[in-house]
């Protein structure tokens, strides 16, 4: 069968030394509040530039379709207005997102008391009996 197959039934074992693997750096966590608060900056100036530049153009536009009277261009107006509220909306939802991250959480019960009771039911309730008279 192995003729037939073109195999040779010699089987060859060969070790091979391996290959020293590179240490990595361990990871270590740094302060992200750095890095939070530039990130914060900088998409804040990127908005009120979005949103200053936003209202200029609304302004040509508005001016321009005053002059036309043509439809189109009071609809690209009308999508440009929607556009600047839109990132105006953002920038809000930027400033709510940082409060959050801000935020410390106050959750949690300030007195935890465990109640911890070893016994039958039946010992449980001849113990209610006695308590309650």
């Amino acid at each position: 069968m192995s003729d037939a197959l073109g195999v040779t039934k010699e089987i060859k074992q060969e070790i091979l030394d391996p290959k020293p693997v590179a240490k990595r750096k361990e990871m270590v966590p740094k302060e992200n509040s750095e890095h939070i608060d530039i990130d914060y900056n900088y998409s804040r100036e990127n908005f009120y530039n979005l949103i200053e530049r936003g209202q200029d153009a609304i302004e040509g536009i508005l001016d321009l379709a005053k002059e036309q009277e043509h439809p189109r261009t009071y609809e690209v107006a009308g999508q440009l207005i929607k556009t600047v509220s839109e990132v105006t909306e953002r920038l809000a939802d930027l400033q709510e997102k940082m409060k959050k991250l801000k935020e410390v959480p106050n959750e949690g019960p300030n007195n935890v008391t465990n109640a911890l009771f070893v016994g039958s039911t039946k010992e449980l309730q001849n113990l209610l009996k006695n308590k309650n008279g």
